[in-house]
Parts: C-alpha cells; structure tokens; sequence
C-alpha cells in the first residue's frame, strides 16, 4: 500500500471518527425531567424506553419528586428542565412570584369516556338513598388533596349543575389513597378520586362512581418547562417534545375509546406497571384511562374556567391569566415536524 493511500485512509478514518463524535456529542444534550411516578407520566417512560428520546439526540433523567408542588421551584431554578405538573392555583402564584415555568403540553386531561377522575360517593349513602343526586350532596364531607387543585374546581364545576356552590360541602384535605380508608369509615362522603384509587374504592365495596365526564376536556395534568431551558435551550426543548408527542401517539392508540385495550395496551400496560409499583393487571380492565392529547395540545377553556374558579373562592395571590402560564409554541413544532396525528387501526 502506498504512503499517499495510507494518508488517505488515515484520513477518512479520522472524519468519521470526527463525525461519529459529534453524534455521540448531540447524543450527551441532557434533560433533567420531574416525575412523580403516576399512571399519567407513562408517556415519559414510553419515550425513554422505546428510544424516541435516543433518536432526538437526547440522554434524559427521570428524577421522582412525591408531589408535584416541590417541582416548581428546582424548575424555576433550572435544577430541573421539564416537570410533570398540574393545573392548580400554585401554578398561577408561582408565575406572580416570579418564577418562570410554563405549561407546554398535556399530560392528563378528561375528554368524553377519559374521566380518570370521577366522582365518588360512599356507597352506603346510595344503596339507602340518601344520596340520589348531586344536590344531595349539600352539607357532606368531601375529600380533596389540598387547596387549590384542580378537583376542587372540577367538584364545584358539578355542584353547579345542581345550584350548589363549592362552599355548599364540607372539605377534607386527604391523599388519593388515603381517601379509601376515609371512605371505608365514613370519615367523608363523597371526592373526586383519581385512578388506580377511583377503581380500587369501587372494588372495595366503600364506593360507587357517581358522577362520570361531569367535566369534559377538563386540563388536569400538565407538561411544564422551567424558564431556562425555553430560553437558552430552546432546540432541545423542542426536540425533546418531538419525541413526547411521538410517545403520547402510542399511548393514544393504547387507550384508544377511553380503555387498556387498543392497539400495542399489552406492552403500555406493562411499562405502567413496572414504573408506577401496581401489581393487579386485572385493574386495567376497569380503570378508565385519563386522556392525553396526542398532538399535545392544552385544554385552554378548562384553564381559563379553573382560574376563575381558583380567583372566586381565594386561592390566587393575585390576579392572573391563562396566557402568563401557557406555551403551546412546543407542541405546534412536534406536530410540523411528525405530522397530525392519524389514529391506529387495530
């Protein structure tokens, strides 16, 4: 071999080494995202484990976090990039404090058949007919996470349609699982539970669902991006939505006409499973699923409703508006770059 062909292919060799590197350099952009480990941040999981991240050139961190609140101010700070959040009051204070987060897509929401979050009532209270309609409701106890939620602006968005108001009920501040064990005895009388919890009460015996799709489209869970990463990393940011809307698609058809049974739920099933601790496959043939927009796209009513829910009854600092909190510039750049979304055929 000639030392001109040798140079030659030292050469080559080396821009490919050269190229390889900067692939593998694209690959290095890490996104620190927040979980909390529930059934609605499957769709992160979906993207990690089916490479869809991978293949936007990105290495993603999933970092749980037990609330979604204690997100809000490592996103602020930009110790984390992404958080999975939810529409509540705090959302609203924190952008009137300063701290810059947004919602970008959506990660839990309640379009017709998708009520992951239904209405409980203990069933004691309807086999004696105590209870035969929301109106009965009036002066009970009703449980709920925590001020602010966006529950508590789906309980009084039902209670209206019987012309309660949301004071009209008593309130308890108890956690989803946690409100079994009060239903069982007797410590409340009715909540918005959401899933496995909703399914699990029924299954107990200690309750019935009561009021189903009582707020259609309502933007329950949200996908949230600190400040930082929208402004000083946009490309990434707008990749890494690529790869979730393209992992939210495969979720869609899962859970195609609002149950664990559309096309590829087998293996989505199993990947909640695995990252949310549940051991009862046999739940998943009566859980409802909660929606996720297969574009991404946020419920802008439903926010605009539950703000003025959250300014009416006190839990606003002060005075907000939708748009302060909401980015849906994400969400549009996935569906130009993969395309509307085109339901499977099973």
């Amino acid at each position: 071999m000639s030392f001109r062909m040798t140079r030659a292919l030292v050469a080559a060799a080396t821009l490919a080494a050269g190229l390889a590197g900067a692939g593998a350099a694209r690959a290095a952009d890490t996104v620190k995202v927040g979980i909390n480990n529930v059934i609605s941040d499957v769709v992160f999981h979906l993207a990690q484990e089916r490479g869809f991240f991978t293949e936007q050139g990105l290495k993603v961190e999933l970092i749980t976090f037990d609330s979604g609140p204690k997100m809000i101010a490592p996103l602020g700070a930009g110790q984390i990039d992404v958080g999975a959040g939810a529409s509540s009051a705090g959302l609203y204070n924190a952008a009137a404090r300063g701290i810059n987060i947004k919602v970008v897509a959506d990660k839990g929401s309640t379009p017709v058949h998708y009520d992951y979050m239904p209405l409980l009532v203990r069933k004691e209270l309807v086999d004696s007919g105590k209870v035969r309609s929301v109106a009965d409701l009036k002066g009970l106890r009703t449980g709920a996470v925590g001020p602010g939620a966006a529950t508590n602006a789906k309980l009084a968005h039902i209670l209206a349609t019987a012309g309660l108001g949301y004071k009209d009920v008593q309130h308890s501040y108890i956690g989803y699982p946690q409100q079994i064990a009060a239903f069982t005895t007797g410590a409340i009388d009715a909540a918005i539970t959401t899933e496995p919890s909703a399914t699990q009460a029924v299954d107990a015996g200690v309750a019935v669902r009561f009021v189903v799709d009582g707020y259609p489209n309502q933007q329950v869970a949200a996908v949230l991006y600190g400040g930082d990463f929208i402004a000083k990393r946009r490309p990434v940011a707008e990749r890494f939505m690529v790869a979730y809307v393209k992992a939210a698609r495969v979720y869609a058809d899962a859970t195609a006409n609002g149950r664990f049974d559309g096309k590829g739920a087998p293996e989505v099933i199993k990947t909640i499973m695995r990252t949310t601790g549940l051991k009862d496959a046999e739940l998943f043939t009566k859980m409802v699923p909660n929606g996720v927009n297969p574009d991404g796209a946020v419920d802008m009513p439903s926010l605009a409703a539950d703000l003025k829910f959250f300014g009416e009854t006190g839990y606003l600092e002060r005075p907000g508006k939708v748009d302060d909190v909401v980015d849906s510039s994400f969400s549009t750049h996935a569906v130009e770059v993969l395309g509307p979304y085109k339901a499977a055929q099973n």
